[in-house]
């Protein structure tokens, strides 16, 4: 049996590696070695005599590349089919007419609706059959929301799945930022099957409504009522949100600083449904089933004598999983569990044994066969180390033949041990993954989940799925208000000390993003440590984990310095590193009240650079798009010293006022004005402000022009190369430095994002740059960075970067040799939107 589960585990493998590629292998190749390695694999006990010492191994390769060779053919060949279903290059960008069926849930924000649809007829043809639309209210209140007290809330239509549309689309290619270690919005959506993103033109008319289009309409559909009958009971609820993701799956209801305290706790899983829900919800249906089966009578026989009651536990428990996935939108950790619970049940109406490594080897296959970009997932790969931990902890395996009875201790204390400590080796176990992926790992995560599962999994959770049901019952308002009440009070017993344990300083560490290879290092130590007992050793397994958990990236030697101008759309970012300094200049844009760059991008980046404080912040003007991730980025780090044009704090508290009377941030512990003169060096790095020439602080409610004149403009000179970062002057500011001296700089940041009104033809010929970077988001409304200025940089010898092309761009100064990279040429991945480095204009 091993050999199986190794064969399942190298198909679940090819099909992993395909997802490594940059581009899809051919599955015709692939298809033709499978042919050529199936005879031999199947004849794999058939050799020769003379080479009987190595039939094992030779039988085994044989069968595990073929496996293998089927899982690269079989991901190779779904890769191809969803690429080939691509928006035409002709509509990019323009109006096509598209009659839809909404798919999905939509989300719900205050001025749009977001949802996946299907697409039933388009002119001009050319549209792919699944795309995402955004439908946005007729006036942008800009992004810090709507003012209380102007105007009335946006007034939608009921968009309910299985509806269809006729509406006028622009349509684009999936598209989004790229950063190192950042979260992969175009893979996130390839995944998804999305090959386009619509926003609505004009007035959509409804032509039609079909409940029954297919299943997944009808479990959409059926989320949609339970989520339209729950929210006149939970919407004035503090951690209503939380019941309604625990109920249907919509995490979207939950707000960004509870995610905040989710996070820091270790609690996210419990938020959204995971595997633990699944089973808990199971596991009750089943013992009920049991229990009923045993006692009820059809033509005067027990049921048990016409099924055992066993089988019908265990079949009913099947049933509430599977319908409990679909309703909370069939997710990755839904689909392993109830393809685990599945294979269980079948193990045991078959009377066939099965160990928890059959169980795993079969829900891994099972779920990529179905899907495979769900190895794109983190939840699958946290999910299945998690429930091996879990088996390898709770069963035989690590656990000693006798165990003494423990005297002294109440039942219910041994039992809170008993839970923390399982938690701890799952947090430990998880601990090199998560630092891969989301660079902080939680330390009160043991101790919060000992109390949160069992509160949340088997209180909140049934109480949550009690009021869905209530709710949409006519006449059953009061005892719903009742089980909401209940389920609200339960959980929010559970967060008063889970708030608590997130606010202390050392909840969360920072660990910075290690290698690849380390993290699989310390996987190996994690299995290891979890062999039976009695193997040598074993103990040390978990000192594998130091390499990864411990690994500080490389920083530059001193004179040398490395520069990463961040994809933050159309906005600005940098982040300059020296031996042991950090420089951050500007802050990137503010998306809505509850978002901005710094939350998206730049604390993201800075955490998996192992920083945990900024030494010079510099914000060159108050313009939306470089302070708006100001208050987020003080709000998570420390900064030692601030320069800007304006003044900071009063310019944080008029925001705070603008969010809703929201208070201060921590201020830096120095901050001043920029001004034209002012130098300091660290590492052997010189900083210098070229500009503005005075040190007044322009106002708050000055003009955008204003604000430009005076954007601080930093030269930075290290041993061997400089840089030249002039936020968003103007030609005439630019021709006023030339006049002053301006002289050569190595890497230069293109003026207000490459606007046709800056690097003038005298500014860039004094600069004679090597490189040029404009940081500017792709389609942006502003044309920004203009061909003229493209041409301008290119033709004074400046190989021209954009950020909305390349993604973020990397200039290294080392050894006296200076090096520019963009993201998307260093990882480059199938599903991403091509980028125009092979254009011949593109450098």
């Amino acid at each position: 049996m091993a050999i199986g589960r190794l064969g399942l585990l190298a198909f679940v493998g090819g099909v992993g590696i395909v997802h490594l590629l940059p581009a899809p292998p051919s599955a015709v190749l692939f298809a033709f070695a499978l042919a050529l390695l199936l005879p031999a694999a199947l004849w794999r006990g058939r050799c020769a005599a003379w080479v009987a010492w190595w039939h094992p191994v030779l039988g085994t390769g044989l069968w595990l590349a073929t496996a293998a060779a089927a899982g690269l053919s079989y991901g190779s060949a779904r890769v191809a089919d969803r690429l080939g279903d691509a928006l035409d290059p002709s509509n990019e960008d323009k109006v096509s007419r598209v009659v839809l069926r909404v798919a999905e849930l939509p989300r719900l924000n205050p001025e749009s609706r977001v949802f996946v649809a299907d697409v039933l007829s388009s002119i001009p043809a050319g549209v792919p059959a699944r795309i995402q639309v955004r439908w946005n209210a007729s006036g942008y209140s800009g992004p810090y929301g709507p003012k209380s007290g102007h105007g009335p809330a946006a007034d939608f239509p009921e968009l309910v799945p299985g509806q269809a549309w006729r509406m006028a689309l622009v349509l684009r290619t999936p598209h989004g930022e790229r950063n190192p270690h950042g979260f992969d919005y175009e893979g996130h959506v390839f995944a998804q099957g999305i090959r386009a993103t619509g926003t609505v033109r004009g007035t959509p008319v409804l032509v039609g409504d079909d409940p029954w289009a297919g299943l997944s309409v009808a479990a959409q559909r059926a989320r949609h009522r339970v989520r339209e009958a729950m929210l006149p009971h939970i919407g004035e609820l503090r951690w209503g949100g939380v019941l309604l993701a625990l109920a249907i799956g919509d995490q979207a209801s939950v707000a960004a600083s509870d995610w905040l305290i989710f996070n820091r706790s270790g609690l996210t899983h419990l938020v959204s449904i995971s595997g633990s829900h699944v089973t808990m919800i199971a596991v009750i249906a089943g013992i009920v089933v049991n229990f009923l089966w045993r006692r009820l009578r059809w033509r005067g026989r027990v049921l048990a004598e016409h099924l055992p009651a066993q089988l019908a536990g265990a079949w009913a428990a099947l049933l509430v999983a599977w319908l409990y996935c679909l309703l909370a939108g069939w997710g990755v950790p839904a689909r392993r569990t109830f393809v685990m619970l599945a294979v269980m049940a079948l193990s045991l109406g078959l009377r066939v044994p099965l160990a928890p490594s059959h169980v795993l080897a079969v829900a891994a296959f099972a779920v990529v066969a179905m899907d495979p970009w769900s190895l794109l997932a983190s939840g699958f790969w946290l999910s299945f180390l998690a429930v091996y931990v879990l088996m390898a902890s709770t069963g035989w395996w690590g656990q000693p033949a006798i165990v003494a009875p423990r005297r002294g201790l109440p039942a219910a204390i041994r039992k809170l041990a008993a839970a923390a400590r399982l938690q701890l080796l799952i947090t430990l176990a998880l601990m090199p993954p998560l630092a891969l992926l989301f660079s902080e790992v939680s330390l009160v995560s043991p101790l919060a989940n000992a109390y949160a599962i069992p509160v949340i999994g088997m209180l909140v959770t049934p109480l949550a799925l009690l009021l869905a049901g209530l709710a949409l019952v006519p006449g059953m308002g009061v005892p719903a208000y009742w089980t909401a009440a209940l389920a609200h009070l339960l959980l929010e017993a559970c967060m008063w000390p889970t708030q608590w344990l997130a606010g202390l300083p050392g909840a969360s560490v920072i660990v910075p993003a290690s290698p690849w290879w380390f993290t699989l290092f310390a996987i190996a130590g994690v299995g290891v440590a979890l062999l039976p007992r009695g193997f040598p050793f074993r103990a040390l397994g978990w000192a594998f984990m130091l390499p990864a958990l411990f690994w500080m990236p490389p920083r530059p030697a001193p004179g040398d310095w490395e520069l990463h101008a961040l994809d933050v759309g159309q906005g600005s970012a940098l982040v300059l590193l020296t031996s042991s300094h950090v420089l951050v200049y500007d802050t990137g844009l503010r998306h809505s009240p509850d978002s901005d760059a710094a939350q998206r991008t730049l604390l993201p980046f800075l955490r998996a650079k192992g920083i945990h404080r900024i030494d010079v912040l510099v914000v060159s003007h108050s313009d939306i798009d470089h302070v708006g991730g100001l208050r987020s980025l003080l709000e998570a780090l420390p900064v030692e010293q601030a320069y800007a044009s304006f003044d900071v704090p009063g310019w944080l508290a008029h925001e705070g006022r603008l969010l809703g009377g929201r208070g201060p941030p921590p201020l830096p512990r120095a901050g001043g004005l920029c001004s034209y003169g002012m130098h300091w060096r660290a590492d052997g790095v010189g900083f210098e402000f070229l500009w503005p020439l005075g040190a007044g602080s322009i106002a708050i409610g000055a003009g955008s022009r204003e604000r430009n004149r005076n954007a601080c403009v930093l030269r930075i000179a290290g041993a061997h190369h400089s840089i030249i970062l002039p936020g968003d002057i103007g030609v005439d500011e630019e021709n006023a430095l030339v006049e002053r001296g301006l002289t050569h700089a190595d890497v230069v940041l293109a003026a207000h994002h490459g606007s046709r009104y800056s690097s003038s033809g005298a500014f860039v010929k004094a600069l004679q740059a090597q490189h040029a970077i404009a940081q500017a988001g792709r389609w942006n409304r502003y044309g920004h960075p203009a061909a003229v200025i493209r041409r301008r940089w290119r033709a004074h010898g400046a190989a021209f970067w954009e950020t909305g092309r390349d993604g973020a761009v990397i200039a290294r100064s080392r050894n006296g040799r200076l090096t520019v990279e963009a993201e998307r040429e260093r990882r480059p991945r199938y599903w991403s939107t091509a980028s125009c480095a092979d254009c011949p204009d593109a450098r």
